[in-house]
């Protein structure tokens, strides 16, 4: 009998560090677009208070999913996987080729939890559930950071500089504290969410010029 392994166990350090950026980025990414388009400014307000509210529904999905854990033979093709692809007139070497890349893929995700300091553990629904709404709350703090000044003035071409402002801050000061956390370099690791920040923002500005 196989048996479940939930794949976090460092409590709120990990759901911040999951949900906080995330939300940060996209709300970033979404406000920087439309904050010059012909919207009313309930049309705009409306529309980010969905898309934050579904995107935070979403991760907290994808978390619980994950937490919820994975089968020690995970990455292995299951015998009855293997019969439903012979089942599509697949060849051989196809199928064998197909488990070899589930099984690279398992190895790549293993090296990724190594890195990020990450182990595994016997599942829990309790820790599940807290996991999945720590990262909810993380995730809707870090886009509030990018939405807040545009919900405190109806100016929005200066309320988009503030909320740049403080993304690029907030930014810097949550890679200082996840070097902390994990041990990483500090200078590397914010140059690191400064390069993302900054791509985040090319792709607004590329799709608001072309929009």
């Amino acid at each position: 009998m196989t048996q479940h392994k939930a794949i976090r166990s460092s409590g709120w350090k990990t759901d911040m560090m999951i949900g906080f950026p995330d939300g940060l980025l996209l709300l970033l990414f979404s406000t920087q677009i439309l904050y010059t388009k012909a919207l009313t400014v309930q049309a705009f307000y409306t529309i980010h208070l969905l898309l934050l509210g579904a995107s935070t529904l979403l991760m907290m999905i994808a978390v619980f999913r994950a937490n919820r854990g994975e089968h020690d033979d995970e990455g292995r093709m299951s015998p009855e996987e293997h019969r439903k692809l012979q089942g599509l007139d697949l060849t051989q070497d196809t199928i064998s080729h197909i488990a070899d890349e589930m099984q690279q893929d398992q190895q790549q995700w293993e090296q990724t939890l190594r890195q990020e300091q990450v182990q595994l553990r016997g599942y829990s629904w309790l820790p599940a559930v807290r996991s999945m709404l720590a990262t909810g709350i993380f995730f809707l703090l870090g886009g509030l950071v990018a939405f807040l000044p545009f919900l405190m003035q109806e100016d929005f071409n200066a309320a988009a500089k503030v909320s740049l402002t403080l993304s690029l801050v907030f930014l810097l000061v949550f890679a200082m504290l996840k070097s902390r956390i994990t041990g990483q370099r500090p200078v590397r690791l914010a140059f690191r969410y400064l390069i993302t920040g900054s791509l985040v923002l090319l792709a607004s500005y590329l799709i608001t010029s072309a929009i």
